[in-house]
């Protein structure tokens, strides 16, 4: 019995148990001749309360997040506001050195319910241990700790290597340990493409135009055919990801809430921003050349009559079909298509005449596949747009450097306002060397 209720407590929640045994209870009185209905009704305002109990769980986490939100644009406003005192009177002002204080203090305090809640998710006792977090990585290292026992002012840098996980079954999702607040996107799109290192600040390429194949049969002795290729040398530069945030030297000494920091804010906004550019980017410096970027795909070039002449219902899976088909007549294999998630759901809905779903029932396990091939979805797709290619073979992703993190009081005047700035940095470029072996264009014919 005890061995039984260690699991209950070890693998369901604790709002879940207390739910569950208010439940129980309310089925045994209503047993013994209490009418559980009429004091409910009663007691409405404790019923509210224990209700609410069940949800408050999934909702602290993004209050959490907007407060820090706020809390930053807080100490914007402050920051700014000092930098005017010190232009005009040569000082910061007291009462402005105390909102600095208070604003400091309800950072940390954020932060560190932020931390509480990432190490609130219980893990089964079998489980192995967690490998290090981005964030604990960087407190933990020796150019940290350097900076939080200097004197004077100063900097610590630190990379980290392979930001991105690898990829689950045929789902493409990155697997992220603790609480998972709303609006955090799934990266699918980095474990799909070839990575290559480079120490270099561009990448130079040559892109394939067109093969004339003239390779024929011969007699002995005679003059054999001559074949062509025509090649278009390309130069792509290394460009920097990065965004910066300013923060309290009380939050910037305590490693566990730094920690919970760097990893829900700074590394999400930076990775975040290289699925986009690596989709959308136009490829104009300092953007990345992405791959939906004119030139660096082949249009499917298919319209309504068209497809109407090839015998086709105007739906979107012969289309798909179609765009597959004509990666393998240029020779390609294609291995993923690549929608925006709501049209990926739009498609996984679909039902035929008898009001069957054409990709599974609701209740079935399928994984997201079109034609034998993983669908990938992603919001760094625009909706109404398909990708369909061979991208291990189309395209390359050089990484530069991993993420870096940076702290530095010597900042403008952090030094002064007791600030310290963090920043966050990739360089990488994608280079597609192969535009041939891809297709896209519009999802909904005209």
């Amino acid at each position: 019995m005890k061995r039984s209720w260690n699991y209950i407590q070890q693998h369901v929640p604790l709002h879940v148990i207390i739910l569950l045994s208010l439940a129980v209870i309310g089925l045994f009185l209503q047993c013994v001749g209490v009418d559980v209905k009429t004091y409910m009704m009663d007691n409405s305002m404790a019923m509210a309360g224990l209700s609410a109990f069940g949800v408050v769980g999934e909702i602290k986490s993004e209050q959490i997040m907007q407060a820090l939100d706020n809390v930053e644009k807080k100490l914007t406003t402050m920051s700014q506001k000092a930098e005017e005192e010190m232009k005009t009177i040569g000082k910061v002002t007291s009462d402005t050195k105390t909102a600095l204080d208070t604003i400091g203090t309800e950072q940390r305090e954020l932060a560190d319910r932020l931390l509480k809640l990432e190490q609130k998710a219980d893990k089964p006792a079998d489980e192995p241990p967690a490998e290090d977090s981005i964030g604990e990585t960087f407190t933990k290292s020796e150019e940290y700790k350097k900076f939080q026992t200097k004197t004077g002012e100063g900097r610590a840098a630190f990379e980290v290597k392979n930001t991105v996980t690898n990829a689950v079954a045929n789902t493409f999702s990155e697997r992220r340990p603790g609480v998972v607040e709303g609006a955090f996107r799934v990266f699918t799109i980095e474990d799909l493409l070839v990575t290559l290192p480079t120490s270099s600040s561009s990448i130079d390429y040559v892109k394939e135009n067109v093969f004339t194949n003239n390779a024929a049969e011969a007699a002995e002795g005679t003059q054999i055919n001559q074949s062509s290729i025509t090649f278009t040398p390309e130069t792509m530069p290394v460009s920097n990801v990065a965004h910066f945030i300013k923060i309290t030297r009380q939050l910037a000494q305590d490693n566990a809430a730094l920690a919970a920091y760097i990893n829900r804010r700074m590394i999400y906004g930076v990775n975040l921003r290289v699925e986009n550019q690596l989709i959308a980017g136009n490829g104009t410096s300092p953007n990345l050349s992405g791959l939906t970027k004119a030139g660096n795909f082949t249009a499917h070039g298919y319209t309504l009559a068209s497809m109407e002449a090839l015998d086709l219902t105007n739906n979107k899976f012969d289309l798909i079909g179609k765009m597959i088909g004509d990666v393998a007549a240029s020779d390609y294999a294609a291995d993923c298509v690549l929608l925006n998630i709501a049209d990926w759901w739009t498609l996984r809905l679909a039902k035929d005449a008898q009001g069957r779903y054409i990709l599974g029932d609701p209740g079935s396990s399928v994984p997201p596949a079109l034609f034998g091939l993983p669908v990938v979805a992603s919001n760094a797709l625009a909706a109404g747009k398909v990708w369909v290619g061979g991208i291990k073979q189309a395209a390359t992703k050089h990484d530069r450097e991993g993420v870096v993190i940076d702290l530095s009081d010597s900042d403008e005047n952090n030094f002064q306002l007791g600030l310290v700035t963090i920043r966050a940095m990739r360089r990488l470029a994608l280079t597609v060397e192969k535009p041939i072996a891809t297709r896209y264009g519009d999802l909904v014919l005209a």
